[in-house]
């Protein structure tokens, strides 16, 4: 086998080994958030919002009402509404101002961090945890041969993404039909 190969295996286990450690009630709580919801919000920065985005365009494609903080089409944030942030290190100044305004309106919060004691948990109605390497690489963060916060990045994007696998109760041609014909 050769070192690309072998390389993107030693990603795949490290995905894995992260995604066994991830609360099965944490993924439930938030799925039952997701379903709720009158609209859903999704919020990150940085590489974290690039996964933000791809889990709010499957979203959209599995019929669901949703809209990407900071776009120039986002409404505002009323009451029935959940504000899903996406923070490694859960300690994002926007991050925070995004969840204090949404609980001044009285919607809910679901932050997705690797840190369990973050500011903006404490004011979370559900927080998911996922034991991934930052790019502070914090003692309790596990080993990682991979630059960064990778190794969250790529967790986030299977969880979420296993997220809508698990909701979806669109076929393919119905999701196929939300999909862009602009291309």
């Amino acid at each position: 086998m050769d070192f690309y190969k072998e390389t993107a295996l030693s990603c795949i286990k490290e995905v894995h080994a992260v995604v066994e450690k991830v609360s099965e009630d944490q993924l439930h709580y938030l799925a039952n958030m997701l379903t709720t919801a009158k609209r859903i919000f999704i919020s990150g920065e940085g590489r974290s919002g690039l996964m933000g985005k791809a889990f709010a365009m499957r979203l959209m494609h599995a019929g669901y009402h949703v809209y990407v903080v900071g776009e120039t089409v986002t409404p505002s944030i009323e009451r029935g509404d959940l504000l899903v942030l996406i923070s490694g290190s859960g300690s994002s100044v926007a991050a925070y101002d995004f969840a204090k305004k949404t609980r001044e309106k009285d919607a809910s919060i679901a932050l997705v961090t690797t840190n369990r004691d973050a500011e903006i948990g404490k004011i979370s109605d559900k927080l998911l945890v996922l034991p991934a390497a930052t790019k502070y690489r914090k003692t309790n963060e596990p080993d990682t041969i991979q630059p960064l916060g990778n190794q969250f990045d790529q967790s986030v994007h299977i969880l979420l993404d296993a997220l809508i696998v698990y909701l979806n109760q669109e076929s393919n041609e119905k999701m196929r039909k939300r999909h862009t014909n602009m291309e």
